[in-house]
């Protein structure tokens, strides 16, 4: 085997797949260790009643990570590259493959709600789920948690559906940006243990081709949105520990 003098100068290319990697990397530790302090936990624990206080504080901590890991590097990357638009990362409006989106979201959605379902009653997955661990719940503390899984997923997904993948398939490829993408994706769930960390390698290359085809974010984004939300109401149903107040 012989090796070749492995030159560091930087090329005017390499912008285009090193700054998406170190905007994931940074915002997404942002995003992680806010969503971790127990300080700012404990904030909101002095200043509400228990159980609201969780949600209201899980609520926060997705707003942030819709700033965090969706809004502030789509703005960084517009700016470093004005020649690009919001299409570029996946953000497209108007009829433009609507049909292909909204048919594989349906497919995928039919797939993958029942597995979330029959999932999310599992003991272990009760551990863990619903995230705010509430135990009385009102109606407006179950549409603040929907809410608020509905806008982090947006941001989750242009990060990763958007200006993770598509600067990247410039770059280097279709296949090198997919297997980058699904390595990052995976990792981002090994907190929530092994079940969760393999499951996301096939369902982030499923994701990623469709993402490609279509051109958008859109079946990512809100095929997630039903899992999480199947998942979390689901685990809030059959968890012993939680009731639901439905006169409050």
């Amino acid at each position: 085997m012989t090796t070749e003098a492995v030159h560091i100068n930087w090329q005017a290319t390499d912008l285009v797949s090193f700054l998406p990697l170190m905007l994931s990397l940074v915002f997404f530790t942002v995003y992680w260790f806010i969503a971790q302090s127990s300080k700012i936990k404990g904030m909101f624990l002095a200043k509400f009643a228990l159980d609201e206080a969780l949600v209201k504080h899980l609520f926060f901590t997705k707003t942030i990570g819709f700033i965090s890991m969706g809004i502030i590097p789509l703005v960084i990357c517009l700016l470093v590259f004005p020649t690009t638009s919001f299409a570029d990362y996946g953000l497209t409006s108007g009829m433009k493959n609507s049909a292909f989106t909204l048919t594989w979201i349906g497919i995928l959605s039919i797939i993958v709600i029942p597995i979330a379902y029959f999932s999310a009653k599992k003991p272990k997955n009760l551990v863990n789920y619903p995230q705010a661990r509430s135990k009385i719940w009102t109606r407006k503390m179950m549409l603040t948690e929907g809410l608020g899984w509905f806008i982090y997923l947006f941001g989750y997904e242009l990060l990763f559906r958007g200006i993770l993948l598509f600067p990247l398939v410039a770059a280097i490829g279709v296949w090198p940006a997919i297997g980058v993408n699904i390595a990052l994706y995976s990792a981002t769930h090994i907190p929530k243990g092994v079940e969760e960390t393999i499951g996301a390698i096939p369902l982030g290359l499923v994701l990623c081709v469709l993402t490609l085809l279509s051109g958008n974010i859109w079946i990512a984004f809100f095929v997630h949105v039903f899992m999480a939300w199947t998942n979390t109401f689901t685990a809030l149903h059959y968890n012993p520990e939680m009731t639901y107040a439905s006169k409050k």
